[in-house]
């Protein structure tokens, strides 16, 4: 067997894996034996989309709709606390994604007078690495995942603003208007 010429444990693959380069062939069921014991940490995530108009609706009841703002689906992991929150939330609402007179994305929430809908979609912590059923061991369970869905909605709403929401742990139907479109998406360590 080759031995490897480096071993650079600054650089991971877009798997998370070290990347290691070999002479010749890549060994990887040796890779895999090796790194696939690697610990995953998973935290808050949001998809935070531009909308004209946006709402939720629970068993054909309406029970959130915004204009022109954000739509927040929000992801609660099992390890995340309210600094995760307060971090994700004064972030979306900087975000400057929305047009200037120029036409630049350069205007905030604020900016333009923009509602914020918060929605919980705790499958934004679906880990599909493996098979082809979603795991969701990651996603913090219903108690905590309530409490800090419940915690950033608080906190937005003295932010100043509409704030619609969705309901935690039911099957919602959610339907807009994304305008652009512009998505983003973020997480509360920064990783992407």
């Amino acid at each position: 067997m080759t031995s490897p010429v480096f071993v650079n444990q600054g650089f991971e693959s877009s798997r998370g894996c070290p990347i290691v380069a070999v002479r010749g062939a890549i060994y990887a069921e040796e890779l895999h034996r090796k790194y696939s014991s690697t610990v995953v940490m998973v935290f808050m995530r949001a998809v935070i989309q531009r909308s004209c108009q946006a709402s939720v609706t629970v068993d054909q009841r309406l029970v959130g709709k915004i204009d022109r703002g954000l739509v927040v689906l929000l992801g609660v992991a099992a390890e995340d606390t309210p600094a995760d929150a307060d971090y994700l939330l004064e972030k979306i609402v900087g975000l400057r994604i929305f047009d200037d007179a120029e036409g630049k994305m350069n205007l905030a929430l604020a900016d333009i007078e923009g509602e914020l809908l918060v929605v919980s979609q705790f499958t934004l912590l679906g880990d599909s690495r493996k098979g082809r059923r979603p795991s969701f061991i990651k996603a913090a369970g219903p108690e905590l995942g309530r409490s800090l869905y419940e915690y950033f909605i608080e906190r937005a709403k003295e932010q100043g603003g509409n704030v619609a929401t969705g309901e935690f742990g039911a099957n919602m139907q959610v339907a807009l208007v994304n305008d652009g479109p512009v998505t983003i998406l973020l997480d509360s360590q920064k990783l992407f």
